[in-house]
């Protein structure tokens, strides 16, 4: 028998665009005399659209959105910026009411924005940490039993009489994370504040939120851009496009899904007119595509997992046998690996007149960023066809190292396996 935690049902938000009031009550007034005798907003600055002139206008944070949470399940809610994530979540947690619709929660919520959200610049650590349970409805007792365990795991103990407005983003949440996952709410939600945390602490904070849900039976709700994260700790996963529920399902499908929908886009490369490619065409290659681990065709695609790389061809020349080669090329244009036949098992033999090269790429090595693949089939006449922009693909995000983390692109092309030990 379920037991839903979480219903929203037809939940919408509206936010009105435009300058809704100046700071004071004499500027009001006087941007109000000015509306009246039609003359232009007096305290419009320079190059700044005319206030009036979106007086009226709105937008749908969210848009007649439903779904169901239950109790232990581990959400993952993905989507790109201005989807409407983070709205959702301020709804959830009732720091701002929905336009119409329903929200029903059963139980308390312990909730982790964004920097600074549920903490008083001018209290200590100590001081937030009674606040928060306070605020979450627990006795003094009770925070009291779980303090030691929350300033353990943020590692503040030196600084937590200091107060929060002095603290680094970093400490602020930990400390937050820490106060947000140990008080005894039976929901926790996480936006993407993760980001501003170090690899170690992220991958603390990880593993704490998979503790919270399978072995404390709470639920959680986790909002990230890192979609490895998502994919590890997530079983389930709801896409948000435009305000709206774009997808419902299995969080490796939905961030494979999600991937491909936002990733690089490109025309044909493989028309037979393509202007740059080249060769005899006794062999001609006339389709191709990237398949993840999951055999979902995509675009983008995540650093450490495998991808397979297909590719049509017609053997007009009947050819016996061929080399294919395959360079795949960084954003600025240099060559990060090479692939071929000819460095692992010579020339492909028996070639039928239709079928499909494919190229399967063991946890692929390449840090953030755009690539481009260039083909070419070699037979023993020469060139049979060569195309130097074959596919595109991103790299979006990473489950390459245990950190989740990547180097910047600026310092390397290739990622590698290595440990670190001190002797």
């Amino acid at each position: 028998m379920t037991n839903t935690v979480i219903s929203v049902e037809n939940l919408t938000k509206q936010y009105d665009l435009g300058v809704i009031g100046t700071g004071t009550i004499s500027r009001d007034l006087n941007r109000w005399f000015a509306r009246v005798r039609k003359q232009p907003d007096p305290y419009t600055r320079i190059g700044q659209q005319d206030a009036f002139a979106r007086i009226g206008e709105t937008i749908l944070a969210l848009d007649d959105v439903s779904f169901q949470v239950q109790q232990g399940e581990v959400l993952g809610i993905i989507g790109r910026n201005g989807a409407g994530k983070s709205t959702l979540l301020k709804i959830l947690s009732r720091v701002t009411a929905p336009t119409s619709g329903a929200v029903k929660v059963k139980g308390r919520i312990g909730s982790l924005l964004e920097v600074g959200t549920g903490f008083h610049p001018e209290l200590t650590g100590r001081e937030n940490v009674y606040l928060n349970g306070a605020i979450l409805g627990m006795k003094k007792a009770e925070v009291t039993r779980k303090f030691d365990e929350i300033v353990e795991f943020a590692g503040v103990q030196k600084f937590i009489d200091t107060p929060v407005k002095r603290y680094s983003s970093g400490m602020y949440v930990r400390l937050a994370f820490a106060v947000a996952a140990h008080l005894e709410s039976e929901i926790l939600i996480v936006d993407e504040v993760l980001a501003v945390g170090d690899a170690e602490f992220q991958k603390k904070c990880l593993g704490k939120m998979g503790d919270v849900s399978f072995k404390e039976g709470r639920t959680v709700l986790f909002v990230s851009h890192n979609m490895a994260a998502i994919q590890e700790l997530c079983p389930k996963a709801i896409l948000i496009q435009s305000g709206q529920i774009g997808e419902v399902g299995p969080s490796s499908d939905v961030v494979s899904n999600y991937l491909n929908i936002y990733s690089l886009k490109n025309g044909d490369p493989f028309q037979e007119n393509n202007p740059n490619r080249s060769g005899s065409g006794v062999i001609r290659l006339v389709g191709g595509r990237l398949l993840d681990s999951n055999g979902i065709e995509v675009t983008s695609l995540i650093a450490g997992q495998d991808v397979s790389l297909e590719f049509d061809f017609h053997n007009y020349g009947k050819v016996e046998s061929a080399n294919i080669n395959l360079t795949i090329y960084n954003q600025s244009g240099i060559p990060v690996t090479n692939t071929s036949t000819f460095l692992t098992i010579g020339e492909l033999t028996g070639l039928p007149e239709k079928g499909k090269f494919r190229c399967i790429l063991k946890r692929i090595p390449f840090p953030l960023g755009s690539y481009r693949i260039a083909i070419g089939i070699q037979t023993p006449d020469g060139v049979a066809d060569h195309i130097p922009q074959s596919l595109s693909f991103s790299v979006e995000s990473s489950i390459y190292y245990p950190s989740l983390r990547t180097p910047d692109n600026r310092y390397a092309t290739v990622m590698v396996d290595h440990r670190w030990t001190i002797i």
